[in-house]
């Protein structure tokens, strides 16, 4: 019987990456649709809040942080704070933002943080961009524009929440690369789980609501489920194939979110969302190869 290669050992964890980086956008994307039916009823804070106590919950009961506590010291505590106060910032306006938008925009304008990475990762992380991943950047934000449509009918004021998110995502994954260096996988995990539950509960709970109907109460619970979740594969996603490898596959998550706009919400999205969102895709997955190909060119 032949032995498998050190070759096809590599292939195998990379297709089960993929797969767990599918699977995860799949759970994100559940996550906004649960928020978004949530809205209707609940004050979008206590949907937050719910969120990062289930998804607490969940990291205790799956990372059993007492059987190797060294693994959740962190180095860097201002550093693990900041980066978990723009995690339920990102949360937050994300899901005051679904209140009113499409989930298909609120996705296209997300994946604009991967410009927003670009344009700061070297004066903060010393990572420079050349001049064509500097065009893509441009191009990029072009497509964000096509999407939300500033001075006209179709701008939703709730498109700035959208934004807010976004920003809020790119200092939390900026500084999710800063950390790695020096911090685990299971502490960054469980710390932007534990911080946004601390502070978002005396904002949260004064406006709280208890739920009209026990389907509410039950889509609430697994908001924090499905978070938890997601985040878990993300983590197992990036231990299995390396994140040139994975990143392509997040946009996966725009054809998830059209379609659960469309069979919960009855919502398509029209042709400028179609081609701001093709930009902004194309634009991203430009600078991914740039940064495979040539590094720091």
């Amino acid at each position: 019987m032949a032995i498998p290669s050190d070759s096809d050992g590599e292939a195998t964890r990379r297709l089960q990456g993929i797969a767990l980086i599918c699977g995860a956008v799949l759970m994100f994307t559940l996550l906004d649709t649960a928020a978004k039916y949530l809205t209707a009823f609940l004050p979008a804070l206590e949907i937050a809040w719910i969120r990062f106590v289930g998804h607490a919950v969940f990291a205790f009961l799956v990372l059993r942080p007492w059987r190797k506590p060294s693994l959740y010291r962190t180095q860097r505590p201002v550093a693990q704070i900041i980066r978990s106060t723009f995690l339920f910032s990102s949360t937050v306006f994300n899901f005051l933002a679904i209140r009113t938008l499409q989930l298909d925009q609120t996705a296209s304008i997300m994946f604009a943080a991967v410009f927003v990475m670009a344009a700061l990762s070297g004066p903060l992380l010393g990572e420079w961009v050349g001049p064509r991943r500097w065009v893509a950047v441009v191009v990029g934000f072009i497509g964000v524009l096509v999407v939300i449509r500033p001075g006209t009918e179709a701008f939703e004021p709730a498109m700035l929440y959208s934004i807010a998110a976004m920003l809020s995502v790119s200092g939390y994954m900026l500084i999710t690369r800063h950390l790695a260096a020096t911090d685990s996988a299971e502490g960054m995990i469980l710390f932007s789980a534990l911080v946004p539950s601390v502070l978002l509960a005396p904002i949260a709970l004064p406006t709280a609501e208890w739920p009209q109907s026990a389907t509410v109460a039950i889509v609430l619970v697994c908001t924090g489920i499905i978070g938890g979740i997601g985040h878990w594969m993300l983590i197992h996603a990036h231990r299995l194939a390396p994140t040139p490898v994975l990143s392509p596959f997040l946009y996966t998550q725009l054809l998830w979110m059209t379609l659960a706009g469309y069979v919960f919400f009855d919502q398509l999205p029209d042709r400028s969302t179609l081609f701001g969102a093709a930009l902004i895709i194309g634009s991203a997955l430009y600078i991914l190869y740039r940064e495979r190909v040539r590094g720091s060119a």
